[in-house]
Protein backbone atom coordinates (compact mmCIF):
# COMPACT_ATOMS: atom_id res chain seq x y z
CA UNK A 1 0.00 0.00 0.00
CA UNK A 2 2.10 3.21 -0.96
CA UNK A 3 2.67 5.97 0.28
CA UNK A 4 4.07 6.43 3.73
CA UNK A 5 7.27 -13.85 -9.05
CA UNK A 6 6.55 -16.86 -10.12
CA UNK A 7 3.52 -18.11 -12.01
CA UNK A 8 0.73 -19.66 -9.69
CA UNK A 9 1.30 -24.00 -10.34
CA UNK A 10 -2.32 -24.33 -10.79
CA UNK A 11 -2.37 -21.47 -12.93
CA UNK A 12 -0.18 -22.75 -15.24
CA UNK A 13 -1.70 -26.10 -15.02
CA UNK A 14 1.24 -27.84 -13.38
CA UNK A 15 0.42 -30.37 -10.42
CA UNK A 16 1.39 -28.97 -6.94
CA UNK A 17 4.91 -29.06 -5.84
CA UNK A 18 5.82 -30.43 -2.21
CA UNK A 19 5.90 -27.28 -0.07
CA UNK A 20 9.55 -26.58 1.21
CA UNK A 21 9.60 -24.23 4.29
CA UNK A 22 11.52 -21.40 2.29
CA UNK A 23 8.56 -21.57 -0.23
CA UNK A 24 4.82 -20.00 -0.01
CA UNK A 25 2.61 -22.67 1.08
CA UNK A 26 0.74 -23.82 -2.18
CA UNK A 27 -2.63 -22.97 -0.91
CA UNK A 28 -4.41 -20.58 1.13
CA UNK A 29 -4.73 -21.93 5.16
CA UNK A 30 -1.88 -23.80 5.05
CA UNK A 31 1.56 -23.47 7.15
CA UNK A 32 4.86 -25.42 6.93
CA UNK A 33 5.95 -26.00 10.93
CA UNK A 34 8.85 -26.62 12.14
CA UNK A 35 9.59 -30.08 11.10
CA UNK A 36 9.04 -28.97 7.73
CA UNK A 37 5.52 -30.58 7.32
CA UNK A 38 1.77 -28.86 6.22
CA UNK A 39 -0.21 -27.92 9.22
CA UNK A 40 -3.81 -25.71 8.87
CA UNK A 41 -4.26 -22.91 10.86
CA UNK A 42 -7.87 -23.30 12.74
CA UNK A 43 -10.34 -20.93 12.07
CA UNK A 44 -13.14 -19.93 13.98
CA UNK A 45 -14.32 -18.25 17.26
CA UNK A 46 -11.29 -18.03 18.72
CA UNK A 47 -9.28 -16.75 15.51
CA UNK A 48 -6.00 -16.89 17.20
CA UNK A 49 -4.68 -18.57 13.75
CA UNK A 50 -3.49 -21.41 15.56
CA UNK A 51 -0.65 -19.23 17.16
CA UNK A 52 0.91 -21.15 20.37
CA UNK A 53 0.16 -19.66 23.31
CA UNK A 54 4.29 -20.06 24.06
CA UNK A 55 4.15 -16.90 21.54
CA UNK A 56 2.45 -14.58 23.42
CA UNK A 57 3.47 -15.86 26.79
CA UNK A 58 6.88 -15.24 25.64
CA UNK A 59 5.46 -11.79 24.79
CA UNK A 60 4.31 -10.43 27.65
CA UNK A 61 7.73 -11.90 29.41
CA UNK A 62 10.48 -9.82 27.13
CA UNK A 63 7.98 -6.42 27.28
CA UNK A 64 8.22 -6.98 32.11
CA UNK A 65 12.00 -7.50 31.57
CA UNK A 66 11.98 -3.89 29.93
CA UNK A 67 9.91 -2.19 32.47
CA UNK A 68 11.84 0.02 35.69
CA UNK A 69 11.23 -1.96 38.79
CA UNK A 70 7.75 -1.51 41.00
CA UNK A 71 6.21 -0.96 37.45
CA UNK A 72 2.73 -1.66 36.30
CA UNK A 73 1.49 -1.68 32.66
CA UNK A 74 -1.80 -1.70 30.94
CA UNK A 75 -2.44 -2.39 27.43
CA UNK A 76 -5.96 -2.40 26.32
CA UNK A 77 -8.51 -4.03 23.46
CA UNK A 78 -9.67 -1.58 20.68
CA UNK A 79 -13.01 0.21 21.05
CA UNK A 80 -16.33 -1.20 19.40
CA UNK A 81 -17.41 2.21 17.36
CA UNK A 82 -20.76 2.74 16.26
CA UNK A 83 -21.61 2.82 12.97
CA UNK A 84 -25.07 4.05 12.36
CA UNK A 85 -27.87 3.63 14.48
CA UNK A 86 -27.52 0.22 16.81
CA UNK A 87 -25.15 -1.24 13.87
CA UNK A 88 -21.21 -1.38 14.80
CA UNK A 89 -18.16 -1.71 12.63
CA UNK A 90 -16.85 -4.58 12.36
CA UNK A 91 -14.40 -5.21 15.35
CA UNK A 92 -10.73 -5.56 14.78
CA UNK A 93 -8.67 -5.86 17.85
CA UNK A 94 -5.87 -3.58 19.02
CA UNK A 95 -2.63 -5.09 17.62
CA UNK A 96 -0.70 -4.22 20.82
CA UNK A 97 -2.93 -6.56 22.73
CA UNK A 98 -3.55 -9.48 20.11
CA UNK A 99 0.51 -9.28 20.25
CA UNK A 100 0.58 -10.20 23.95
CA UNK A 101 -2.44 -12.49 24.23
CA UNK A 102 -4.22 -13.65 21.37
CA UNK A 103 -7.62 -12.21 21.64
CA UNK A 104 -9.95 -11.11 19.19
CA UNK A 105 -12.58 -9.94 21.51
CA UNK A 106 -13.51 -6.44 22.87
CA UNK A 107 -13.52 -5.12 26.11
CA UNK A 108 -10.30 -6.87 27.36
CA UNK A 109 -7.97 -5.11 29.59
CA UNK A 110 -4.20 -6.81 30.30
CA UNK A 111 -1.99 -5.59 33.11
CA UNK A 112 1.29 -6.46 33.53
CA UNK A 113 2.97 -5.87 37.30
CA UNK A 114 6.12 -7.65 37.36
CA UNK A 115 7.04 -7.40 40.84
CA UNK A 116 3.85 -7.51 42.14
CA UNK A 117 4.57 -9.33 45.79
CA UNK A 118 1.07 -11.61 45.02
CA UNK A 119 2.18 -13.95 41.75
CA UNK A 120 -1.20 -14.08 41.17
CA UNK A 121 -1.78 -10.21 39.95
CA UNK A 122 1.39 -10.10 38.46
CA UNK A 123 -0.38 -10.64 34.71
CA UNK A 124 -4.04 -10.46 34.96
CA UNK A 125 -6.52 -10.13 31.85
CA UNK A 126 -9.74 -8.32 32.89
CA UNK A 127 -12.40 -8.99 30.39
CA UNK A 128 -16.73 -9.27 30.17
CA UNK A 129 -18.41 -11.87 32.24
CA UNK A 130 -20.66 -14.13 29.90
CA UNK A 131 -23.84 -13.63 29.70
CA UNK A 132 -26.09 -16.20 28.18
CA UNK A 133 -29.02 -13.95 27.35
CA UNK A 134 -26.60 -11.43 26.07
CA UNK A 135 -24.77 -14.48 24.29
CA UNK A 136 -28.32 -15.19 22.24
CA UNK A 137 -27.99 -11.92 20.19
CA UNK A 138 -24.29 -11.01 20.01
CA UNK A 139 -22.80 -14.45 20.16
CA UNK A 140 -19.89 -16.21 22.51
CA UNK A 141 -17.63 -14.23 25.00
CA UNK A 142 -14.55 -15.78 26.28
CA UNK A 143 -15.03 -18.50 29.25
CA UNK A 144 -11.38 -17.83 32.03
CA UNK A 145 -10.68 -21.18 30.31
CA UNK A 146 -10.57 -20.40 27.09
CA UNK A 147 -8.66 -17.03 28.01
CA UNK A 148 -6.20 -19.22 29.68
CA UNK A 149 -6.02 -21.61 26.96
CA UNK A 150 -5.44 -19.17 24.21
CA UNK A 151 -3.20 -16.66 25.77
CA UNK A 152 -1.67 -18.42 28.47
CA UNK A 153 -2.67 -15.89 31.51
CA UNK A 154 -3.55 -17.92 34.49
CA UNK A 155 -4.88 -15.30 36.23
CA UNK A 156 -7.92 -14.09 34.46
CA UNK A 157 -10.96 -11.35 36.22
CA UNK A 158 -13.96 -9.68 35.19
CA UNK A 159 -14.01 -6.31 34.46
CA UNK A 160 -16.28 -5.99 37.39
CA UNK A 161 -13.32 -6.15 39.27
CA UNK A 162 -10.66 -4.02 37.79
CA UNK A 163 -11.04 -0.69 39.89
CA UNK A 164 -10.66 -2.50 42.97
CA UNK A 165 -7.66 -4.41 41.23
CA UNK A 166 -6.29 -1.76 39.38
CA UNK A 167 -5.98 0.44 42.63
CA UNK A 168 -3.94 -2.51 43.91
CA UNK A 169 -1.27 -2.63 41.07
CA UNK A 170 -0.32 0.97 40.95
CA UNK A 171 -0.32 1.93 45.10
CA UNK A 172 2.33 -1.25 45.14
CA UNK A 173 4.20 0.47 42.13
CA UNK A 174 5.54 3.65 41.16
CA UNK A 175 5.76 3.59 37.50
CA UNK A 176 2.30 3.27 35.32
CA UNK A 177 3.39 2.73 31.64
CA UNK A 178 0.46 3.95 28.86
CA UNK A 179 0.44 2.30 25.81
CA UNK A 180 -0.88 5.21 23.15
CA UNK A 181 -0.87 5.15 19.39
CA UNK A 182 2.63 6.42 18.44
CA UNK A 183 2.01 5.86 14.46
CA UNK A 184 3.60 9.42 13.35
CA UNK A 185 1.43 10.17 10.50
CA UNK A 186 -1.52 9.33 12.73
CA UNK A 187 -3.71 11.82 15.04
CA UNK A 188 -7.53 11.04 15.55
CA UNK A 189 -9.92 13.80 16.77
CA UNK A 190 -11.55 11.35 18.99
CA UNK A 191 -10.03 9.98 22.47
CA UNK A 192 -9.88 6.26 22.04
CA UNK A 193 -9.69 3.99 24.94
CA UNK A 194 -6.44 4.15 25.81
CA UNK A 195 -6.38 7.87 25.55
CA UNK A 196 -9.14 7.99 27.87
CA UNK A 197 -7.87 5.60 30.38
CA UNK A 198 -4.72 7.44 30.51
CA UNK A 199 -6.29 10.84 31.13
CA UNK A 200 -8.16 9.24 34.23
CA UNK A 201 -5.42 7.34 35.89
CA UNK A 202 -3.13 10.64 35.43
CA UNK A 203 -6.19 12.54 37.36
CA UNK A 204 -6.44 9.13 39.87
CA UNK A 205 -2.34 8.83 40.59
CA UNK A 206 -1.03 12.14 39.44
CA UNK A 207 2.38 11.47 42.13
CA UNK A 208 3.30 8.61 40.21
CA UNK A 209 5.42 9.04 37.65
CA UNK A 210 3.51 7.85 33.81
CA UNK A 211 6.03 6.36 30.83
CA UNK A 212 5.77 5.14 27.25
CA UNK A 213 4.82 1.47 26.80
CA UNK A 214 4.73 2.30 22.29
CA UNK A 215 8.46 2.33 22.04
CA UNK A 216 8.69 -0.91 24.01
CA UNK A 217 6.57 -2.83 22.28
CA UNK A 218 7.19 -1.42 19.16
CA UNK A 219 11.20 -2.69 19.32
CA UNK A 220 9.48 -6.57 20.39
CA UNK A 221 6.77 -6.09 17.23
CA UNK A 222 9.20 -4.97 14.49
CA UNK A 223 11.43 -8.30 14.39
CA UNK A 224 9.03 -11.29 12.75
CA UNK A 225 9.16 -14.45 14.66
CA UNK A 226 8.89 -17.50 12.50
CA UNK A 227 5.47 -18.34 13.39
CA UNK A 228 4.69 -14.70 12.27
CA UNK A 229 6.61 -15.33 8.94
CA UNK A 230 3.99 -18.17 8.30
CA UNK A 231 1.38 -16.43 8.94
CA UNK A 232 2.50 -13.07 6.33
CA UNK A 233 3.25 -16.49 4.15
CA UNK A 234 -0.65 -17.51 3.97
CA UNK A 235 -1.57 -13.53 3.31
CA UNK A 236 0.63 -13.27 0.79
CA UNK A 237 -0.58 -16.81 -0.83
CA UNK A 238 -4.15 -15.93 -0.63
CA UNK A 239 -3.29 -12.88 -1.95
CA UNK A 240 -1.73 -14.65 -4.74
CA UNK A 241 -4.98 -16.89 -5.46
CA UNK A 242 -6.96 -13.43 -5.86
CA UNK A 243 -4.99 -11.67 -8.37
CA UNK A 244 -5.04 -15.12 -10.28
CA UNK A 245 -8.30 -14.69 -10.02
CA UNK A 246 -8.29 -11.12 -11.57
CA UNK A 247 -6.51 -12.06 -14.24
CA UNK A 248 -9.06 -14.37 -15.50
CA UNK A 249 -11.52 -12.00 -14.65
CA UNK A 250 -10.25 -8.52 -16.17
CA UNK A 251 -11.66 -6.76 -19.77
CA UNK A 252 -12.27 -3.62 -20.88
CA UNK A 253 -16.02 -2.12 -19.87
CA UNK A 254 -15.92 -3.96 -15.98
CA UNK A 255 -16.64 -1.70 -13.46
CA UNK A 256 -13.96 -0.97 -10.36
CA UNK A 257 -15.99 -1.97 -7.43
CA UNK A 258 -16.49 -5.74 -9.68
CA UNK A 259 -12.69 -6.23 -9.32
CA UNK A 260 -12.98 -5.28 -5.87
CA UNK A 261 -16.23 -8.04 -5.36
CA UNK A 262 -13.73 -10.68 -7.19
CA UNK A 263 -10.66 -10.17 -4.74
CA UNK A 264 -12.94 -10.08 -1.77
CA UNK A 265 -14.55 -13.44 -2.83
CA UNK A 266 -11.73 -14.83 -3.06
CA UNK A 267 -9.91 -12.86 0.48
CA UNK A 268 -13.23 -14.76 2.21
CA UNK A 269 -13.50 -18.24 0.73
CA UNK A 270 -9.65 -18.73 1.44
CA UNK A 271 -10.03 -18.09 5.21
CA UNK A 272 -8.88 -14.85 5.69
CA UNK A 273 -10.82 -12.39 7.47
CA UNK A 274 -11.33 -9.79 4.61
CA UNK A 275 -8.69 -6.57 2.86
CA UNK A 276 -6.15 -5.92 5.50
CA UNK A 277 -6.95 -2.41 4.04
CA UNK A 278 -9.77 -0.13 1.87
CA UNK A 279 -8.23 -1.99 -1.47
CA UNK A 280 -7.13 0.29 -4.70
CA UNK A 281 -9.29 -0.59 -7.90
CA UNK A 282 -8.38 2.20 -10.14
CA UNK A 283 -8.24 2.44 -13.98
CA UNK A 284 -6.78 5.18 -16.57
CA UNK A 285 -6.71 8.17 -14.55
CA UNK A 286 -7.81 6.47 -11.19
CA UNK A 287 -4.43 5.10 -10.96
CA UNK A 288 -2.59 7.99 -10.62
CA UNK A 289 -4.53 8.84 -7.01
CA UNK A 290 -2.41 7.32 -4.90
CA UNK A 291 -5.09 6.50 -1.95
CA UNK A 292 -8.11 6.27 -4.69
CA UNK A 293 -10.67 3.72 -2.81
CA UNK A 294 -13.96 4.89 -4.70
CA UNK A 295 -13.48 2.19 -6.93
CA UNK A 296 -16.55 3.15 -8.89
CA UNK A 297 -15.29 3.58 -12.37
CA UNK A 298 -15.41 1.81 -16.29
CA UNK A 299 -12.59 0.32 -16.62
CA UNK A 300 -11.69 1.67 -20.71
CA UNK A 301 -10.06 -0.36 -23.22
CA UNK A 302 -6.26 0.59 -23.50
CA UNK A 303 -5.68 1.34 -19.75
CA UNK A 304 -3.89 0.46 -17.25
CA UNK A 305 -5.34 -1.19 -13.89
CA UNK A 306 -3.66 -0.71 -10.85
CA UNK A 307 -4.73 -2.63 -8.21
CA UNK A 308 -3.63 -2.17 -4.38
CA UNK A 309 -4.50 -5.01 -2.10
CA UNK A 310 -4.03 -7.53 0.21
CA UNK A 311 -5.57 -10.36 2.48
CA UNK A 312 -5.48 -10.07 6.10
CA UNK A 313 -5.00 -13.46 7.78
CA UNK A 314 -4.48 -14.37 11.58
CA UNK A 315 -4.51 -10.61 12.09
CA UNK A 316 -1.35 -10.38 9.58
CA UNK A 317 -1.58 -7.97 6.54
CA UNK A 318 -0.03 -8.87 3.03
CA UNK A 319 0.14 -5.49 1.09
CA UNK A 320 0.32 -5.99 -3.08
CA UNK A 321 0.55 -3.57 -5.74
CA UNK A 322 -0.20 -5.10 -8.98
CA UNK A 323 -0.75 -2.72 -12.85
CA UNK A 324 -2.61 -4.97 -15.76
CA UNK A 325 -3.49 -3.90 -18.53
CA UNK A 326 -7.34 -3.93 -18.87
CA UNK A 327 -7.56 -5.65 -22.49
CA UNK A 328 -5.26 -8.07 -21.88
CA UNK A 329 -2.29 -6.26 -23.85
CA UNK A 330 -0.18 -3.30 -23.12
CA UNK A 331 0.59 -1.05 -25.61
CA UNK A 332 4.36 0.11 -26.51
CA UNK A 333 4.68 3.04 -24.29
CA UNK A 334 3.04 1.16 -21.34
CA UNK A 335 5.52 -1.47 -21.59
CA UNK A 336 8.05 0.85 -21.64
CA UNK A 337 6.68 2.70 -18.70
CA UNK A 338 6.08 -0.81 -16.76
CA UNK A 339 9.53 -2.43 -17.36
CA UNK A 340 11.59 0.95 -15.88
CA UNK A 341 9.50 0.51 -12.93
CA UNK A 342 9.86 -3.42 -12.51
CA UNK A 343 13.55 -3.02 -13.39
CA UNK A 344 14.01 -0.36 -10.17
CA UNK A 345 11.95 -3.16 -7.99
CA UNK A 346 14.19 -5.99 -8.56
CA UNK A 347 17.29 -3.73 -7.87
CA UNK A 348 15.59 -1.93 -4.80
CA UNK A 349 14.39 -5.22 -3.32
CA UNK A 350 18.55 -6.03 -3.29
CA UNK A 351 18.87 -3.01 -0.75
CA UNK A 352 16.91 -5.19 2.32
CA UNK A 353 19.88 -5.84 3.84
CA UNK A 354 20.59 -5.68 7.98
CA UNK A 355 21.81 -2.17 8.40
CA UNK A 356 20.06 -0.11 6.19
CA UNK A 357 17.52 2.16 6.13
CA UNK A 358 14.04 2.82 4.83
CA UNK A 359 15.52 6.46 4.27
CA UNK A 360 18.41 5.17 2.62
CA UNK A 361 16.17 2.51 0.25
CA UNK A 362 14.10 5.88 -0.29
CA UNK A 363 17.02 7.57 -1.42
CA UNK A 364 18.82 4.73 -3.33
CA UNK A 365 15.26 4.31 -4.96
CA UNK A 366 14.51 7.74 -6.68
CA UNK A 367 17.80 8.27 -8.10
CA UNK A 368 16.83 4.78 -10.23
CA UNK A 369 13.82 5.83 -11.04
CA UNK A 370 14.91 9.14 -12.21
CA UNK A 371 17.14 7.87 -14.25
CA UNK A 372 14.50 5.77 -15.77
CA UNK A 373 12.39 8.67 -16.12
CA UNK A 374 15.67 10.12 -17.83
CA UNK A 375 15.07 7.20 -20.22
CA UNK A 376 11.36 7.35 -20.95
CA UNK A 377 12.03 11.17 -21.82
CA UNK A 378 10.38 12.54 -19.20
CA UNK A 379 13.11 15.50 -18.93
CA UNK A 380 16.85 15.14 -19.39
CA UNK A 381 19.83 15.11 -17.86
CA UNK A 382 20.87 18.74 -18.17
CA UNK A 383 17.46 19.01 -16.49
CA UNK A 384 18.03 17.65 -13.79
CA UNK A 385 20.99 19.67 -13.29
CA UNK A 386 19.74 23.13 -13.26
CA UNK A 387 16.40 21.45 -10.87
CA UNK A 388 15.34 23.05 -7.58
CA UNK A 389 17.28 20.92 -5.06
CA UNK A 390 13.94 21.32 -2.43
CA UNK A 391 11.83 19.84 -5.55
CA UNK A 392 13.41 17.74 -7.38
CA UNK A 393 12.13 16.63 -11.11
CA UNK A 394 11.41 13.03 -10.17
CA UNK A 395 8.65 13.81 -7.99
CA UNK A 396 6.22 14.91 -10.23
CA UNK A 397 6.09 11.42 -11.15
CA UNK A 398 7.03 9.44 -8.13
CA UNK A 399 5.67 11.80 -4.74
CA UNK A 400 5.66 8.22 -2.24
CA UNK A 401 8.25 6.36 -0.33
CA UNK A 402 9.21 3.03 -1.39
CA UNK A 403 8.81 0.67 1.90
CA UNK A 404 7.14 0.58 5.07
CA UNK A 405 7.27 -1.68 7.33
CA UNK A 406 4.21 -4.74 7.27
CA UNK A 407 2.64 -7.47 10.26
CA UNK A 408 -0.10 -6.94 12.26
CA UNK A 409 -0.93 -3.67 10.98
CA UNK A 410 -0.24 -2.47 7.18
CA UNK A 411 1.23 0.28 7.77
CA UNK A 412 3.28 -1.68 10.54
CA UNK A 413 5.52 0.07 13.62
CA UNK A 414 8.43 1.24 12.64
CA UNK A 415 10.34 4.55 11.62
CA UNK A 416 12.28 5.24 8.28
CA UNK A 417 15.22 5.53 10.29
CA UNK A 418 15.07 2.44 12.34
CA UNK A 419 18.02 0.13 11.34
CA UNK A 420 17.48 -3.06 9.42
CA UNK A 421 17.35 -6.17 11.31
CA UNK A 422 16.89 -9.81 9.52
CA UNK A 423 13.62 -10.57 10.42
CA UNK A 424 11.74 -7.39 9.66
CA UNK A 425 9.56 -7.27 6.98
CA UNK A 426 8.95 -4.10 4.29
CA UNK A 427 6.85 -3.53 1.53
CA UNK A 428 8.90 -2.67 -1.74
CA UNK A 429 6.91 -0.24 -4.15
CA UNK A 430 8.20 1.66 -6.50
CA UNK A 431 6.03 3.59 -9.13
CA UNK A 432 5.66 5.82 -11.62
CA UNK A 433 2.51 8.58 -12.53
CA UNK A 434 2.18 9.94 -15.81
CA UNK A 435 -0.57 12.30 -15.34
CA UNK A 436 -0.22 13.49 -19.44
CA UNK A 437 -0.29 10.09 -20.30
CA UNK A 438 -3.27 9.02 -17.90
CA UNK A 439 -0.43 6.15 -16.52
CA UNK A 440 -0.24 4.85 -13.24
CA UNK A 441 2.00 1.82 -12.17
CA UNK A 442 3.10 0.55 -9.05
CA UNK A 443 4.61 -2.95 -8.75
CA UNK A 444 4.58 -4.03 -4.64
CA UNK A 445 5.93 -6.87 -2.74
CA UNK A 446 6.46 -7.73 0.60
CA UNK A 447 10.28 -8.46 1.34
CA UNK A 448 11.85 -10.34 4.37
CA UNK A 449 15.07 -8.43 5.54
CA UNK A 450 18.15 -10.68 5.28
CA UNK A 451 21.43 -10.94 4.08
CA UNK A 452 19.71 -11.79 0.47
CA UNK A 453 16.36 -10.61 1.23
CA UNK A 454 13.51 -13.12 0.54
CA UNK A 455 10.49 -12.02 -1.17
CA UNK A 456 6.95 -13.38 0.04
CA UNK A 457 5.45 -12.21 -3.10
CA UNK A 458 7.75 -14.17 -5.58
CA UNK A 459 4.71 -16.62 -7.07
CA UNK A 460 2.64 -13.31 -7.95
CA UNK A 461 3.13 -12.73 -11.43
CA UNK A 462 4.35 -9.12 -12.32
CA UNK A 463 6.51 -9.96 -15.53
CA UNK A 464 4.60 -8.65 -18.63
CA UNK A 465 4.58 -12.03 -20.35
CA UNK A 466 3.13 -13.61 -17.12
CA UNK A 467 0.42 -11.37 -16.95
CA UNK A 468 -0.37 -11.00 -20.60
CA UNK A 469 -0.38 -14.66 -20.79
CA UNK A 470 -2.48 -15.21 -17.78
CA UNK A 471 -5.12 -12.87 -19.36
CA UNK A 472 -5.14 -14.64 -22.53
CA UNK A 473 -8.72 -16.43 -22.43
Amino acid sequence: MGKSTKSNPEASGQKNKPVLTARLPERAGQVINSNGEISKFKTGIMKNANLPKSFFKGNRQKISRELKPNSVAIVSSNDKLNRNGDQDFPFRQSSDLFYLTGLNQEKCILTLCPSHPDKNLREVLFTVKPNEKQETWTGHKFTKEEIQKVSGIASVKWLDDFEMTMRDLVLSSENIYINLNEYSKYQSDVAYIENRLAQKLKGQYPAHQFHRLAPIITKLRLVKRKEEIELLKAACSITNQAFQRVLKFAKAGIMEYEVEAEITHEFLRNGARGHAYQPIVGSGKNALILHYIENSNKCGNNELLLMDFGAEYGNYAADCTRTIPVNGKFTNRQKQCYEAVLRVQKKSIKLYTPGNTIDKINKATWKMMEEEMIGLGLFTKKDVKSQNEDQPLYTKYLMHGIAHFIGLDVHDVGSKYEKLKKGMVLTCEPGLYINEEGIGIRIENDIVVDDTPFDLMQDIPREIEEIEDLMIR
